[in-house]
């Protein structure tokens, strides 16, 4: 793999290093990042954000969308504006947008063909069919 510039973001710190391999470890991968060259270097950085310029990213299929598409996306149902996506949480089944409700509160909506009908990530809009009760959870 050639090497490429990314940048490490973790609590408020940056640090931008080349990419130097990536293996797969138990199902994960594991990143070696030059300059990081000992694991207590390597651990000071562990959960950090790893963020590529867009023109190194990688091309998604139609349907397919990043978190960075997905967040500040204005979240609407027939009864009206639901929220904003703030985040994204992915644990292994069905992302779960976490939306900043009108109100202030959040609220998880699986983001799921069945429930987010149409997604339109230039206008920053997802049009979901939210099943009855998810709001007053």
């Amino acid at each position: 793999m050639e090497a490429r510039r990314v940048a490490l973001e973790k609590a408020g710190r940056r640090l931008e290093v080349d990419v130097e391999r990536i293996w797969r470890h138990d199902g994960r991968p594991v990143f070696k990042f030059s300059g990081l060259d000992s694991i207590s270097a390597a651990e000071e950085w562990a959960g950090a954000d790893v963020l590529v310029p867009a023109d190194q990213g990688v091309r998604l299929e139609a349907g397919e969308y990043t978190h960075a598409d997905l967040i500040g996306c204005r979240v609407e149902s027939a009864e009206g504006v639901i929220g904003t996506v703030r985040g994204v949480e992915d644990f292994g089944g069905a992302p779960l947008l976490a939306v900043e409700a009108l109100d202030g509160r959040e609220i998880l909506v699986p983001f799921a063909r069945s429930i987010c009908k149409e997604i339109d990530v230039a206008a920053k809009v997802i049009r979901a069919d939210v099943p009855e009760g998810l709001l007053e959870l």
